[in-house]
């Protein structure tokens, strides 16, 4: 089933703009249509791929596909991170070039070594901790997003998660982490005025996009 609604564009100035188009839920027909190789069974699918299929929202998958351990979801239109906390087993989790804007709702995924969050609208860096609670997770992913830009960013990041062996593709040093530990709190007061920048600097961008869209649609 397809539903319209507003979604944001990236655009090369770093604005956004709003534009209708139709989004999918992640049905059972969708399910089976995506593990043919699996002759349409879902129970006990263990990678499944979703990715460019205008999906909005993360749901029903925890709930039918209880044993994966791979799951590709990039390039579609899913701004928060939901309905996954069923997923114990899941090892792999491939959210690249969506809307997402913060880190959340990943607790229950015990077994996850894996998180590919490239190209999103993460700018709350501060939520990274909450893969704290993720001991398996040894690769993160967060290239591409405004977070990354932060004076800091990667010391943080390191301090956050100690059992971080691969960063953004780069390996994690034993050097490297023993620093980022000894200026832990230093660096993480300089990301939270960051922080607090960016919020207030995307709020204004999209407020004068929004506005801009409504003149040229009167226009």
């Amino acid at each position: 089933m397809s539903r319209s609604k507003y979604t944001k564009k990236r655009m090369p100035q770093s604005f956004t703009v709003y534009r209708s188009v139709s989004h999918f839920e992640v049905t059972l027909d969708l399910l089976r249509r995506r593990c043919e190789h699996n002759e349409g069974l879902i129970h006990n699918l263990e990678e499944l791929s979703l990715h460019q299929d205008n999906l909005e929202e993360i749901e029903n998958i925890d709930r039918w596909c209880k044993d994966l351990k791979i799951l590709y979801l990039q390039g579609n239109s899913i701004q928060k991170i939901e309905n996954l906390s069923r997923l114990k087993d899941l090892e792999y989790l491939n959210l690249a070039l969506n809307g997402i804007e913060r880190i959340e709702n990943l607790q229950g995924c015990e077994s996850l070594r894996k998180l590919d969050l490239t190209a999103n609208f993460i700018g709350d860096l501060t939520s990274v901790e909450s893969l704290r609670e993720n001991p398996y997770l040894e690769e993160l992913y967060l290239t591409g997003n405004p977070c990354a830009e932060f004076d800091g960013y990667r010391s943080y990041v390191i301090a956050a998660l100690p059992h971080l062996r691969i960063l953004d593709g780069q390996e994690v040093t034993r050097t490297e982490q023993l620093e980022a530990l000894h200026f832990y709190l230093d660096t993480k007061a300089k990301i939270i005025r960051q922080q607090v920048a960016y919020k207030a600097k995307r709020v204004r961008t999209v407020s004068e996009s929004v506005a801009q869209s409504h003149h040229q649609s009167a226009g």
